[in-house]
């Protein structure tokens, strides 16, 4: 078995304040547990600001601020719904409902941010966006091992990587997936399909192992190139690359609490 962890090239962001402003504004809207606890609370259904300010025992008032901050941010709408049946009759209120996806971009850009090694200058930042994502995982991701698939027609989308052993491809019709596969889209054409995969994910013992099982376009973890059929040691944050090229597709890692 093979541990070919390396260090991602560190991106240098000494230049960019803007980015700083941004990053610091996104992880101060996130970085309140109610806030949170309000995402989780409309990943279910649509509720207004009532019913939310009785699940998170809050006043109304406050309630309100925390919506209009996660609406700011794009992860939160509304929407002109019904209220509840009362003696005057059923009046219209705003209903509040999750933008959708909101809650895989979330866990995808705090992964991102977090475990591509990115050289952020601030230490007081880099402390928050540790505070952060450790809150995310315990108010959303529940620290679970996931694979976040990067770029192409499903960026973002979230893969959990809860079972022994998790097959890794391309879409194919003449193939029933199962609950844990990696089943990539037909756009991702550079990867083989599922039904031969392109590689497996798998636990051994506490380690998550990847191997290629002997795919065309070959397999990349941190840009090295690894053997087929020769299994490697994953590590939280690794960037795994199933072919290369537009049609090939990245996989981003995350395993909280690997260390």
């Amino acid at each position: 078995m093979v541990d070919q962890h390396e260090e991602f090239k560190t991106i240098v962001l000494e230049q960019a304040p803007d980015y700083y402003s941004e990053l610091s504004e996104y992880l101060e809207v996130l970085s309140n547990s109610q806030r949170l606890k309000i995402l989780k609370i409309l990943e279910r259904r649509p509720k207004d600001v009532r019913m939310i300010a009785s699940e998170i025992n809050t006043s109304y008032e406050n309630t309100k601020k925390h919506l209009d901050k996660l609406i700011s941010m794009g992860l939160i709408r509304k929407e002109v719904g019904l209220g509840q049946q009362t003696s005057k009759g059923v009046h219209p209120v705003w209903k509040y409902s999750l933008v959708p996806g909101a809650m895989e971009a979330i866990v995808r850009n705090l992964g991102i941010f977090s475990n591509l090694r990115i050289n952020i200058d601030d230490a007081g930042l880099k402390k928050k966006l540790e505070e952060v994502r450790d809150a995310v995982e315990d108010e959303i991701a529940g620290h679970k091992p996931m694979a976040i698939l990067l770029g192409g027609p499903d960026d973002g989308k979230l893969y959990i990587l809860e079972d022994r052993e998790s097959r890794v491809g391309r879409i194919d019709p003449s193939y029933q997936a199962v609950e844990g596969d990696v089943v990539l889209s037909s756009e991702y054409s550079s990867v083989s399909r599922i039904s031969k995969p392109h590689a497996i994910i798998k636990m051994e013992g506490t380690n998550f192992i990847f191997e290629d099982r002997g795919s065309a376009g070959g397999s990349f973890l941190n840009s090295s190139e690894l053997q087929k059929k020769q299994p490697a040691i994953l590590h939280d944050g690794d960037l795994i690359e199933l072919a290369k090229g537009a049609k090939g597709a990245r996989l981003l890692i995350i395993l909280p609490d690997s260390d």
